[in-house]
């Protein structure tokens, strides 16, 4: 019996010194790897360069919401997280990963920038690839969620300006008719500018401002909502609880 218990010992220990080595290894490489990480330096490591904010298609959309919206806040490339609270009872770092860091194209605000609509521009579904269309899938099921309308343009069949006005503000008041006018006579322009590539700073010159004093009539009375933004940062309570999180969808 001893000889037994003995050679049982041996077995078993000749079994865990491989698990004992791989985990050993494994430990030391992300350690190095962690090192290696901390050694880069931002800016040698990952050289910045600037980059256009808005594609072509999404240029064009602009030019098609401020023609459609003046007196509104068009905002663009807006992470979810800016927009959109979540508990933090699970782990806040999984939904950024999920969805929160994600950007809608664009956000329809009203003057005290309260969203009132979010508009994406893709392209057609056949252009997409799987991990993209679970992505957009998830966005639309968040917002949804939410109750924050969201529509989304075709990038080779923008709406008209009057069409997508009906559609994102159907309430909205009329458009007074010198600002009419002026759109009739910046349209081509503005588009132009936005085909030619002109940079988001240009296509806001060339638009009417939101906040433009003979764009829209002053309210005798205009109240702005205590209604702040989400105050967590990216990398805020990236390590809240997490009991049991179902998979990604």
């Amino acid at each position: 019996m001893p000889f037994d218990l003995t050679t049982a010992f041996v077995i078993l220990m000749a079994s865990a010194l491989p698990l004992v080595w791989w985990f050993g290894k494994r430990s030391a490489l992300a350690t190095r790897a962690e090192a290696i990480e901390d050694r880069v330096d931002t800016l040698i490591g990952w050289a910045p360069e600037p980059t256009r904010i808005l594609k072509k298609p999404e240029r064009l959309a602009y030019s098609t919401l401020k023609l459609a919206l003046p007196g509104y806040m068009i905002v663009s490339q807006v992470p979810i997280a800016r927009f959109i609270d979540v508990p933090k009872r699970n782990s806040y770092g999984e939904w950024m990963r999920r969805i929160g860091a994600h950007c809608a194209d664009f956000v329809i605000c009203d003057v005290t920038s309260k969203v009132l609509a979010v508009v994406e521009v893709r392209p057609q579904v056949e252009q997409m690839d799987a991990a993209t269309r679970a992505r957009l899938d998830r966005m639309e099921r968040t917002l949804t969620a939410a109750q924050i309308p969201l529509h989304i343009w075709r990038e080779d069949q923008l709406p008209m300006v009057e069409v997508a006005r009906a559609r994102l503000v159907p309430d909205a008041p009329a458009i007074p008719e010198r600002v009419k006018a002026r759109q009739a006579a910046k349209a081509a322009r503005l588009a132009a500018a936005a085909s030619a590539g002109a940079g988001a700073a240009a296509l806001a010159d060339s638009a009417h401002g939101p906040f433009d004093g003979d764009l829209r009539e002053a309210p005798d009375q205009e109240v702005i909502e205590v209604l702040e933004p989400n105050a967590i940062s990216w990398f805020d309570d990236m390590d809240t609880v997490s009991p049991g999180l179902v998979p990604a969808r």
